[in-house]
């Protein structure tokens, strides 16, 4: 799948933003004053960011009210309400921390549950996508899941922070080695993407069309082997390893700061290639694979 950079800083970001956010909902870090202000803005924005990237993969900007009107059935929707929710409960305890209103923590314990809900319906989005066999496994929100938490509790500053980002580390490897053999597994061919498995054995004889379509232009995106391992390396060094070794050095918030951002762009870099690598189906019918 072609990976639209408003979609991945939209995940990324979002996650970051909602996993911070969470833990200062939880009171990790409890701060008061002007330290309050500038964390709790720092968590809103991460997390508005994203979600106001996300709307620029869409045709129209202004559809994105519409994501509020199918919940019942639209992971979409329900991200939306929930980040919205999320957001709302989570303002007055940002407020009580930052001019001392002594408002109950339960607040702020309610709001980090939702934003790890919020995390979790942004996964699902992909995961309940059938047609792309790397994504439809459960590893899937354990990876959205895993990067939040372990980006919140880098940036909160927890002293097991560094076990968090090499989790983050194995579930990467984990989710590639098994999403490398997930479109195998799903027996997916010209046959059952066309829906004429049943006549015999399609085989592509023409393209199906003589210039680029927006299939080919959003959903088909090759990446070749070399340079997907190049990116994976990457992805591992910076999101888990090289945070993980800066936070068990005695640096302070300057390290933090310097784990929190090298996390960052491991992070974009895993995000780049779980859109890469996504392998629709679809791509079976222009008798491409990518």
């Amino acid at each position: 799948m072609h990976p639209a950079p408003s979609v991945i800083l939209f995940s990324t970001l979002s996650g970051l933003g909602f996993g911070f956010l969470a833990f200062l909902g939880w009171g990790a870090l409890a701060p008061s004053g002007w330290a309050a202000f500038f964390l709790w803005g720092l968590g809103y924005g991460l997390a508005v960011a994203g979600l106001m990237a996300s709307t620029f993969h869409l045709g129209n900007p202004k559809n994105a009210l519409k994501a509020f009107t199918q919940w019942r059935t639209s992971w979409l929707s329900r991200e939306a309400w929930a980040s919205v929710a999320t957001l709302m409960i989570l303002a007055p305890m940002a407020l009580s921390d930052w001019l001392g209103l002594g408002l109950p923590r339960i607040i702020g314990q309610v709001g980090g549950a939702l934003a790890l809900v919020t995390v979790l319906t942004t996964a699902m989005i992909y995961t309940q996508i059938k047609a792309v066999p790397r994504w439809h496994q459960p590893l899937t929100p354990v990876m959205f899941l895993s990067f939040a938490v372990a980006g919140g509790a880098s940036l909160s500053g927890q002293v097991w922070a560094p076990v968090a980002l090499l989790v983050v580390g194995v579930v990467l490897v984990a989710l590639w080695r098994v999403g490398d053999q997930a479109f195998a597994k799903a027996g997916q061919t010209l046959g059952t993407a066309t829906g004429l498995d049943r006549l015999g054995t399609p085989t592509v004889f023409e393209p199906a069309h003589t210039a680029q379509n927006y299939l080919l232009r959003e959903m088909i995106h090759v990446v070749g082997r070399k340079h997907a391992q190049k990116l994976r390396l990457i992805a591992l060094v910076l999101a888990a390893g090289l945070p993980a070794l800066i936070l068990i050095l005695p640096l302070g918030w300057p390290g933090i700061a310097l784990a929190g951002v090298l996390h960052l762009a491991g992070a974009l870099a895993a995000r780049w290639l779980f859109f890469a690598e996504a392998e629709p189906v679809v791509g079976l019918f222009y008798g491409m694979r990518g």
